[in-house]
């Protein structure tokens, strides 16, 4: 199943900054770790917000409930998924 997932980040004003740079290293290594099994297919950055725009192609609702909850930047996430399906319009068998 494929996911369209939009990640906005609220790190507090107040929150150690060592700290929120060593929870940011971890998010990079989890998020490219999960690009490379194919999970996670895409990433982009919105532009002027500390937030992205993602596609996720896992088995199921509550796989994708899963990695996101377990992502180290998650407590500080505002997460808004919407599932997505081929459009019979679309020219890639790769799109599913």
């Amino acid at each position: 199943m494929l996911f369209h997932v939009t990640m906005d980040v609220r790190i507090p004003p107040d929150a150690d900054p060592a700290q929120i740079e060593a929870l940011k290293a971890r998010e990079k290594a989890c998020c490219q770790q999960l690009m490379g099994d194919g999970r996670w297919r895409h990433i982009w950055r919105v532009a002027g917000r500390y937030s992205n725009v993602s596609i996720f192609e896992v088995a199921s609702p509550a796989e994708l409930h899963d990695l996101l909850s377990g992502l180290p930047l998650f407590p500080y996430m505002d997460v808004a998924v919407t599932a997505l399906c081929r459009h019979p319009s679309s020219i890639r068998d790769t799109d599913h």
